[in-house]
């Protein structure tokens, strides 16, 4: 089996293991931004003085001044970080619905994609998530959700209407892989991690922009030292910015080849799978949808600088995949649909 060959256990270990990793790290990674922004807005620390008979006497230094407000930064920076993952917890997908203008559907409303998912979901004994439409002529669809009961399957109005009942059938195939191999989830935790990070970075930015570059607060320590000040915050937030964007990167392009295997293996119809990829090669940009979204996209036709940073692999290099592994058919549907 193609799932076989590309290590399917591994991948779900994998992403379990990052999904981990992510909410290990980010406490750290809040507590520094947190830091920074305090040294940015208030300035550093006073160490505490107190007279003896001889003299005037200052604790700890700026040191242990900044060690000994360090937990109150920490209680703020968790508390509202805490705040904000649980608004993202349960309501997610209503932001994730609003940022790229997907509304819920019922069986009534979508019959033949309603029963397509269904038949798969029974088939496969999995729990049908909700249906999702976005009113537009790109093609494209995604996964969404943290956990069962939460989860959604997001289908553009293009590709409903230009798949057949099969092509159909495999790019919702793919995307219920995506769930069923955690890629959901640890796209969904990336981008409410990430989301706070840039958002911190552009407000301090846009802060720096407007009122120029000067610790605030910090009225007492000379200029050199409000310099360095300003370095070491700025230099802060840069690296959790970079790492940031690291994070949307590092989230292994491997996903999508073994969610079309998934779809392969749903659905026992590679050709399918190719034919709904070629349709899609070349109409999937959904115009108005936030770069964060865009992960979460069977189809990301925004590859970055050179394709270096791109979020997926070419669709030409997926295909090639699903014929060598899956037994596709060779040159399938080829000129039916004009690439671009």
């Amino acid at each position: 089996m193609f799932l076989s060959a590309t290590g399917l256990r591994s991948h779900i270990w994998n992403n379990n293991l990052k999904s981990v990793l992510l909410l290990a790290g980010f406490p750290v990674l809040l507590i520094l931004l947190g830091l920074a922004v305090t040294w940015l807005t208030v300035g550093v620390a006073e160490p505490a003085v107190h007279k003896t008979g001889a003299g005037i006497v200052r604790d700890g230094g700026v040191i242990g001044a900044e060690l000994a407000r360090l937990p109150a930064i920490a209680a703020w920076s968790l508390g509202l970080a805490a705040l904000w993952f649980v608004i993202a917890w349960f309501f997610h997908q209503s932001m994730i619905n609003a940022a790229t203008g997907a509304r819920p559907v019922t069986r009534k409303e979508e019959m033949r994609v309603w029963n397509l998912l269904e038949n798969l979901c029974i088939s496969h004994g999995m729990t049908m998530p909700k249906l999702a439409v976005i009113e537009t002529s790109a093609l494209n669809a995604y996964a969404s959700g943290l956990r069962e009961g939460q989860y959604t399957v997001t289908v553009t109005r293009g590709l409903v209407d230009r798949l057949d009942d099969q092509e159909l059938e495999a790019v919702l195939a793919h995307e219920l892989s995506h769930i069923r191999h955690n890629d959901v989830r640890l796209l969904v935790i990336a981008i409410i991690f990430v989301g706070i990070i840039s958002f911190v970075a552009e407000i301090v930015f846009r802060r720096i922009f407007w009122f120029g570059m000067r610790a605030g607060g910090d009225r007492r320590s000379g200029g050199r030292s409000g310099g360095l000040i300003i370095v070491a915050a700025l230099a802060i937030i840069v690296i959790a910015y970079a790492l940031a964007i690291l994070i949307r990167f590092s989230l292994s392009r491997r996903r999508e080849y073994m969610a079309d295997a998934g779809a392969v293996e749903l659905t026992r119809n590679p050709d399918a799978m190719i034919a709904a990829l070629r349709k899609i090669s070349g109409h999937a940009d959904i115009a108005n949808a936030p770069d964060e979204m865009r992960e979460m996209f069977i189809e990301n036709p925004k590859t970055g600088f050179t394709g270096l940073f791109a979020t997926h692999p070419p669709i030409p290099k997926r295909i090639e995949m699903l014929v060598q592994y899956a037994g596709g058919t060779p040159g399938l549907g080829r000129g039916s649909v004009p690439e671009v």
